[in-house]
């Protein structure tokens, strides 16, 4: 079976974005240790999943990044951008961007359909409904949380549509000069 990775970026406590999606607080000057880490993450994935909402900019801005050699993260752009990509959606009638399918019907039986194809890791992008669905329905495979050095107070979690515990592995902790501390979990299954 396939596995399903999340990275995001959390503030230290537990939040995505600010209680309007603000996201003015992320950290973005990482160090060459962390890009590394993410590249790590990124090179046997070939498939991406997302969210309606998130892919709406994420699609674009890595497409944008992809066409321009001279653009630090070129080769982000081109991962992102050459990588087939499922958009989650109630919304759309049909997709917009090249190389990426819509899935209208139930979440769980189509992530849970791509993790059994063949094929390697899966790579989960997407706000904080779209998340959290996968993480309430035990999707996440491997959770790579981005701590950040900052304290929201509020704004919007990921955790919240749990209905009960879940436990997790930690697999690798990992500090980064930038101010960033990677926290890599596997979920326990059953």
């Amino acid at each position: 079976m396939r596995t399903l990775k999340l990275q995001i970026q959390l503030s230290i406590d537990g939040y995505i974005a600010g209680p309007n999606g603000e996201m003015d607080w992320m950290t973005w000057n990482w160090d060459d240790a962390l890009k590394r880490y993410t590249d790590r993450i990124l090179e046997p994935v070939d498939c991406i999943v997302l969210g309606r909402r998130l892919a709406e900019g994420f699609i674009p801005h890595w497409a944008a990044v992809a066409d321009n050699p001279n653009d630090p993260e070129y080769e982000a752009g081109q991962k992102f951008t050459n990588t087939p990509k499922v958009v989650f959606t109630k919304t759309l009638g049909e997709s917009k961007w090249p190389n990426t399918v819509l899935a209208k019907a139930d979440l769980v039986e189509d992530v849970t359909q791509l993790k059994q194809q063949q094929g390697s890791d899966i790579y989960a992008c997407g706000g904080a409904s779209f998340v959290s669905a996968l993480i309430k329905n035990r999707l996440i495979d491997e959770f790579h949380l981005f701590i950040n050095p900052v304290a929201l107070g509020q704004g919007m979690p990921i955790f919240q549509e749990l209905e009960s515990k879940q436990d997790l592995k930690l697999v690798e902790s990992t500090r980064f000069d930038c101010g960033i501390v990677v926290l890599n979990y596997g979920l326990k299954h059953d």
